[in-house]
């Protein structure tokens, strides 16, 4: 058997237009995104990225913003229950700074790490400390870890895991959210599922991947979570991509089932992960 073969070809629907291939990666359980460009950060710029622009003017930007609040404070739940005592957060990929403050405000001292320039100065408007590069911080110690949907955007992969994990105090705790492409929308849209976002997107994970890519490390997933309301925007979305229309109803129909099925099968559109050290 091929160590990785091909999967299927995706098109960048919010930024180029351009289609790129996916592999399967049988060693790791996951898929890989092939012909990568050389520019990568000019795909980001857009204000269809809504991470990075804090925009809150079509429904899907309103929908995404009014979702972000509700997770903010599930996300410092989160930190709070699996970290001890010491609160000091590194969070990878901050976007513009919200959940920083949103940590800010539960005691915690933080530092995010946003290589989007126009998103790093957003953030430092509100307040929080952000820089470019981990290289950075690459002398501190922190606690917590966090990257929200931000593992499936790390070039060098594996290096960057090696590098994360070494920042982390003893007994520190990762929690990481990705995309699942074993999750019902994924399967239903296929090509069209917009958590591909290719090429922004260079992984795309299993629950065997992350066991797998962080094992290698002395890491395990002590407690797996859903995003529930990932299947409801990612259908939104893809439903979208695939008919050119707003078709909200049979999106919503199509989260719904996911999350459903999702129950059964533990399979979610997209997973927490909470991981420790052996």
């Amino acid at each position: 058997m091929k160590s990785k073969e091909f999967y299927l070809e995706c098109k960048d629907h919010s930024v180029s237009g351009e289609t790129f291939r996916l592999t399967y990666d049988h060693n790791k359980d996951m898929l890989v995104t092939e012909t990568r460009p050389e520019n990568l950060e000019e795909y980001y710029k857009s204000e269809a990225y809504i991470s990075h622009t804090d925009s809150n003017k079509t429904v899907i930007e309103k929908l995404y913003q009014a979702v972000k609040i509700v997770n903010l404070k599930s996300k410092t739940q989160l930190i709070n229950k699996y970290s001890n005592d010491e609160k000091c957060l590194l969070d990878v990929g901050a976007g513009t700074g919200d959940f920083l403050i949103a940590a800010q405000k539960k005691g915690w001292k933080t530092i995010g790490v946003e290589p989007n320039h126009k998103a790093r100065e957003k953030a430092k408007e509100k307040g929080v400390e952000v820089v470019a590069h981990l290289e950075t911080v690459a002398k501190k110690k922190f606690n917590t870890i966090t990257l929200w949907h931000v593992l499936e955007h790390l070039p060098d992969l594996e290096e960057q895991i090696k590098v994360l994990t070494g920042l982390l105090s003893e007994n520190g705790t990762l929690i990481i959210a990705v995309p699942n492409y074993k999750s019902y929308d994924a399967i239903h849209y296929k090509q069209y599922w917009a958590a591909f976002d290719v090429p922004r997107h260079l992984w795309h994970f299993s629950k065997q991947s992350i066991e797998v890519l962080f094992g290698e490390h002395g890491f395990k997933i002590i407690k797996t979570k859903p995003m529930l309301y990932d299947a409801f925007y990612v259908s939104i979305l893809s439903e979208k991509y695939k008919s050119k229309k707003q078709r909200f109803i049979k999106a919503l129909w199509i989260g719904l089932k996911s999350n459903f099925l999702g129950w059964r099968s533990k399979e979610y559109s997209s997973h927490i992960y909470i991981l420790k050290k052996e």
